[in-house]
Order: structure tokens, then C-alpha cells, then sequence
């Protein structure tokens, strides 16, 4: 018996340590990161417990390997933790006897028996339970500690991967829109977006760089109305699916975005968020950043709120401006409209009931919106179903769809992504506390999410300039789907001087 004591009391002392180590590393970066105004995730720990090769497995996969070994943590943290809870349930124990003495040792006092040495005795008692109690906070300061480490490294691993999804760096191509664009004949120019902008007086990137710097563009003439018709006809091949329109805010609590599986860093560590620096009276409130997409600000409309199982499929569709700090990506695509730092696009959010069954009719839903959206402007397109190394965090599966920019036949082939769908199953709604309540009752779920790009303005400008170049006439034929929004251009042509 007092062998087994000196044991947990040595391995006790030995995860103590490890606790006070967590107190003033991981803990406290966790809270400043995550104010009290945020949601409070629901992860589901249990199953990571459970499956924690799994999990790690599923990290190697997707090229996650900083958090490989978070799954094996867990397992270990709540060891240590049930250890706490045995040694404090000891030490109540042990408290609850004392007082129980304590009350005894008062009788004994009012009957004036045994005064001198109950007076001692008491005192012996009090001193005890006073180191007791101390004893006792430092272990539910410890316990408290532990969990909030373990849900901080649940909260870091990745959604978990879809059998539909490729393992590995590369994609499976699904099948091809308009055909494929075979041989150069199909294309026999190489002219690039950013020539023909040049030529009919439509881009300006010299003057951006010198208003904003590199990575940002003006849209002149046409191209400004190529936008605003873009955006226009996306929203209305969007809505005839049934997607409601929102116009959300572009700047985002930063708890926020990482909640919704984006953060300040990528793998590599490069900087990926545009974080608004605060001012000095702003000090200790939630930070800002720009929102990189939409789908941060649809995805936290319910954040901490109940959604009625009746409501889903519940889907809406935007147009926003996103904010890309694209850090580390200079020297590649720099030139022209294909990688910028800040760009239009419409994309649609929605969520579903947390079956695979819903979540796979929204999810195939988005992509025919898509589809329908590309083949119109008449661009030669692939659909890929990409792989797990290409899966941010919140996706289970990711579809994309990719452009073929003649400019580009020296770099992919020609292919560039212009559109992009994914399933994060619960990912986003059990970090943003989002909720449902079933028709049946009984006990809350949660809902599942996806998202997808209907439109992104710029590369799809790119593309239209691209492929829809005649040579000969020096000439941009703008599809017949935009003109009710282009004011009567149907063909961009040389200015006259």
C-alpha cells in the first residue's frame, strides 16, 4: 500500500512539472490567441483518444507533419489527467475525514471533555486541511491546464481525410469542360492577359505598383465592366440554384479565421493573413485581419447559435473583396492577373445536415454551379479531384477546377485553378460552437459544412483575355452571357487615339 503511494506520488511530481511548464507556454499563447468573446470549440476529443494512429497517419498524408505526433500528446495529457483526478478525489477524501474530526473534536468542546487536548488537536486538524487545500487548487489549476493543452492540440489537427480523396501530391483529373484543348492549333497564339490588356488599354499594373505595390492591379475600361459582369451573371446562375445572396464584411475577427481553419502562417511558416495592426487604446480587444475568402465571414453568421434541422440545406452566395498576403510566392505567376493580393470573388457557403448523403448532393450542387458558370464563358476547363497534400485543414475533400490559359503551356501544361470547392464535415461548426437542433429532438449536433468559388474575377479575366484573343483583329470576343451587364460591348477593340 505504501509503495503504490510513493508511486503516484513520484509520478504526480513528475507530471507536475511537465504542467507548470505548459502554464507559461502553450496555455497562455492559446488564450491571448482566442478572446472570451470567442466561441468556444467542441472538439471531439474522445474520438481522437480513440484513434490515435489515425490521426496520425492522416497528418503524414496531407503533409501536416508538425502536428503527426499531436494525437499521441493527447492520449499521453489525458493520462496525466486522470492521474490528477485520482490524487485529487484522494486529497477531497482525505479533507472531507479532517472535517468530519474537525466537527467531532467542537462536540467534544461544548461538553467540556478533554479541553487541552482537543485544543491540539484541533489545531493539528486545521493546519492539515490548510495544506490540504493548497494542495488541492495547485491540482485543479493543474487538471485545468492539462485540458485546455489537449483541446489546444486537438483544435491543430486537420479535418480527417475523404476515401475520394488521392493520398499523396497528385491530383486525378474528373473530366474536362468545353474539350480539351489538344494540340497549339486549338490556341495558335501565346499571347499573354497581360500584352492584351497592355495593347487595348484594360490592365495597369504599372501604376498600382506604384499606388499599392506588387501584386495589385487597376481594371480599366472593359475589364472594370468584365467584373461587375462577371459577378453579376455568377449571382444569378447561383441564386436559379437556390443559394441566397449576402454581401458580407471583408475585415474578420483573426479567432475567427483560424476557427474557420485559416491561419496567420502556412506549412512552410511563410505569412499568409493580412493582420490590422491595432492602436494603442485598442490593446487587449480581439485582433482584425482581411478575410482571404467569404467563407470566414458566412461560416461565422451562426457561430454560437442553434440552426434548425428544417432550415438545411441552408446556402448563400457573395461577392466580396479577399485580401491575400501570398508571402513567399514572389517570382511565380508575379506577372499579370494570375496571383494578386487582393481580388473580387463569389463564393458560396452553406451547410447541411451531418449525414454524407447531404453533404455530397451540396457539395455536387456547387461544382454543377461552377461548371455551368465555365462552360458558358466558353473556356477550356479540367475538374480535379485533388490530393491530400493539397487539403487545407477544414477539408475532408476538395474538388478544383482549372482554366486553360494559353500563356501558360511552359508551366502545367497550361492549367491554372480558377475555381475551387470543399467538404469540411464538422470541422468549422464545432470550432465556431455552431449548432443543430433535429426535428426528433434529444441532443444537439452539428451541422456539416462546404463551400466552393463560383467565380474568381481576376484569373477568369485572365482566361476570357486568353482564349478569347483574335489575333488578326486584335480583338477580345466578351461571351454572350455578359453582355446584359456590358453596356453594349460586345467585342473589345483597339482605343482610337
Amino acid at each position: 500500500m505504501a509503495e503504490r503511494a510513493i508511486a503516484a506520488a513520484q509520478r504526480l511530481q513528475v507530471t507536475s512539472k511537465s504542467i507548470r511548464s505548459l502554464l507559461s507556454t502553450t496555455a497562455d499563447s492559446a488564450r491571448a490567441a482566442r478572446p472570451s468573446i470567442a466561441p468556444k470549440p467542441i472538439i471531439d476529443i474522445k474520438s481522437i483518444r480513440r484513434n490515435p494512429e489515425l490521426h496520425s497517419q492522416n497528418c503524414e498524408d496531407r503533409n501536416y507533419h508538425a502536428f503527426s505526433k499531436h494525437s499521441k500528446e493527447i492520449v499521453q495529457s489525458f493520462e496525466q489527467w486522470k492521474l490528477l483526478q485520482h490524487q485529487g478525489r484522494s486529497l477531497r477524501e482525505r479533507n472531507n475525514k479532517l472535517q468530519s474530526k474537525l466537527t467531532h473534536t467542537k462536540k467534544l468542546n461544548r461538553n467540556g471533555e478533554a479541553q487541552s487536548h482537543d485544543v491540539v488537536e484541533k489545531e493539528r486538524i486545521l493546519e492539515e486541511a490548510q495544506k490540504l487545500k493548497g494542495e488541492i487548487n495547485e491540482i485543479s489549476k493543474q487538471e485545468d491546464t492539462l485540458q485546455s493543452h489537449i483541446e489546444d492540440l486537438a483544435q491543430d489537427l486537420p479535418n480527417l481525410t475523404s476515401s475520394e480523396t488521392p493520398v499523396g501530391s497528385e491530383p486525378k483529373v474528373l473530366e474536362y469542360i468545353n474539350s480539351h484543348p489538344d494540340s497549339p492549333s486549338s490556341h495558335p497564339h501565346s499571347t499573354s492577359h497581360v500584352q492584351i490588356g497592355a495593347d487595348l488599354d484594360l490592365l495597369d499594373f504599372t501604376s498600382a505598383a506604384s499606388t499599392s505595390g506588387w501584386g495589385y492591379y487597376f481594371l480599366k475600361n472593359e475589364a472594370a465592366l468584365l467584373e461587375q459582369a462577371l459577378v453579376q451573371f455568377a449571382l444569378s446562375v447561383a441564386r436559379n440554384a437556390g443559394f441566397s445572396v449576402v454581401s458580407p464584411p471583408s475585415m474578420v475577427y483573426s479567432h475567427i479565421s483560424s476557427a474557420c481553419g485559416f491561419r496567420p502562417r502556412d506549412q512552410s511558416g511563410e505569412q499568409q493573413v493580412y493582420s490590422i495592426a491595432q492602436q494603442e487604446a485598442d490593446r487587449g480587444r480581439p485582433e482584425l485581419s482581411l478575410a482571404g475568402t467569404a467563407e470566414i465571414p458566412f461560416a461565422a453568421m451562426k457561430a454560437s447559435t442553434e440552426i434548425e434541422e428544417a432550415e438545411l440545406p441552408l446556402r448563400m452566395v457573395g461577392s466580396s473583396r479577399c485580401y491575400r498576403a501570398e508571402a513567399g510566392s514572389r517570382g511565380v505567376d508575379t506577372k499579370g492577373l494570375y496571383r494578386v493580393h487582393e481580388f473580387t470573388k463569389v463564393e458560396m457557403f452553406a451547410w447541411t445536415k451531418p449525414d454524407n448523403e447531404s453533404v455530397n448532393e451540396l457539395f455536387a450542387q456547387m461544382v454543377s454551379v461552377q461548371k455551368r458558370i465555365l462552360e458558358a464563358l466558353g473556356l477550356h476547363c479540367r475538374v480535379l479531384e485533388q490530393p491530400s497534400h493539397d487539403l487545407g485543414a477544414s477539408a475532408t475533400r476538395k474538388q478544383d477546377i482549372e482554366a486553360f490559359f494559353p500563356s501558360r503551356r511552359d508551366r502545367d501544361e497550361g492549367w491554372g485553378e480558377v475555381t475551387s470547392t470543399s467538404i469540411c464535415t464538422d470541422y468549422q461548426t464545432r470550432r465556431l460552437a455552431t449548432r443543430m437542433r433535429s426535428k426528433a429532438g434529444g441532443a444537439l449536433g452539428f451541422p456539416y459544412t462546404a463551400n466552393g468559388t463560383a467565380l474568381a474575377v481576376p484569373r477568369v479575366i485572365a482566361a476570357i483575355l486568353e482564349n478569347h484573343w483574335d489575333e488578326k483583329e486584335a480583338s477580345v470576343k466578351i461571351p454572350k452571357v455578359l453582355w446584359p451587364w456590358m453596356h453594349g460591348v460586345e467585342v473589345i477593340r483597339r482605343k482610337k487615339q
